[in-house]
């Protein structure tokens, strides 16, 4: 909602590029997605800001997700598998050296982002460099560009509900198969 502390809130009345179906995340059946209009009177400038911030935040919620499961499934490949299998209580159980490996190593990636991004012809999201070698006149890159934005809308619901699920319930993990 709120544009980048570094940029100036910029006004544009127009949003067209944004809302013409070729851009990379208008996708059917739903389009161009803004329920609550977020996106009126917006910048370019800003409007990239938000989809770099979808893109990363579809990226951890797909990350979490993976973890999740893997976690339910009772695998811990670390500290001799003696954490919990509820993802909720493995993390209250995770020791204080853990916790500062995740917050160093996401403190990291945020520092990388943060220096490939003034870089010349960098693409918001694109924090490997992929828009060097292709560009979106490239209908197999805008698809899998269109993959990975729809599957990170869809993980960011999707963490949610397994969290829900756990607190609301104590079940976690995949419901589908337990008896």
């Amino acid at each position: 909602v709120f544009p980048p502390p570094s940029h100036p809130a910029a006004r544009s009345t127009e949003l067209s590029a944004w809302k013409d179906e070729t851009v990379t995340g208008i996708t059917a059946p739903v389009g161009f997605f803004d329920p609550l209009g977020l996106s009126a009177g917006k910048s370019d400038e800003i409007m990239q800001y938000y989809r770099e911030s979808e893109l990363k935040h579809g990226r951890v919620a797909m990350a979490a997700c993976l973890g999740w499961y893997v976690t339910a499934s009772g695998v811990h490949p670390a500290f001799d598998s003696k954490l919990s299998s509820n993802p909720l209580e493995a993390a209250q159980q995770l020791p204080f050296v853990g916790w500062l490996q995740f917050f160093l190593g996401c403190g990291a990636v945020e520092w990388l982002s943060e220096q490939i991004k003034k870089r010349p012809g960098y693409v918001p999201g694109d924090v490997l460099g992929a828009a060097y070698w292709v560009d979106n006149s490239d209908e197999g890159w805008v698809d899998y560009q269109n993959k990975e934005i729809n599957n990170g809308r869809l993980a960011m619901l999707a963490i949610v509900g397994m969290y829900y699920q756990t607190v609301a319930t104590g079940n976690y993990g995949d419901m589908i198969f337990k008896h």
